[in-house]
């Protein structure tokens, strides 16, 4: 089972990715609708990919991931950003996120997202 908390203020921006995400049979999805309550729920509870909006209201998405990689490095990050992917390369340099989402991610989106924490998640199985 993969645990994802998806953090946003607001669900609508990423509705089409929840709602991919919900349809999984191996995915259990998790809500925080601000930066500290995605920090309360890491440290109740382990999660596969923590996927931040831009702006949480309270800090922002990159600020999140930072904390995140902070509180535990293991834990995969997903940034939605409407930056240029060479300024969101600078920005997010060091964080070890693995990937950028365009600000209204989709149902591609949501697939290659799954394939790839999937691959990753396989990866690091050593059954």
């Amino acid at each position: 089972m993969l645990r994802i908390l998806l953090v946003s203020p607001d669900e609508n921006p990423l509705s089409g990715l929840a709602s991919v995400l919900k349809k999984q049979d191996d995915v259990e999805l998790l809500i925080a609708e601000s930066g500290e309550k995605a920090l309360a729920a890491l440290s109740e509870s382990a999660v596969d990919l923590v996927v931040t909006d831009e702006k949480l209201g309270d800090m922002t998405g990159l600020a999140l991931a930072e904390k995140v990689v902070s509180l535990n490095p293991m834990i995969n990050c997903v940034a939605v950003s409407g930056l240029p992917t060479e300024e969101f390369h600078a920005a997010s340099e060091g964080l070890g996120l693995m990937d950028k989402l365009p600000v209204q991610p989709g149902v591609e989106d949501a697939e290659k997202l799954l394939r790839n924490l999937r691959y990753i998640k396989g990866a690091l199985r050593s059954d």
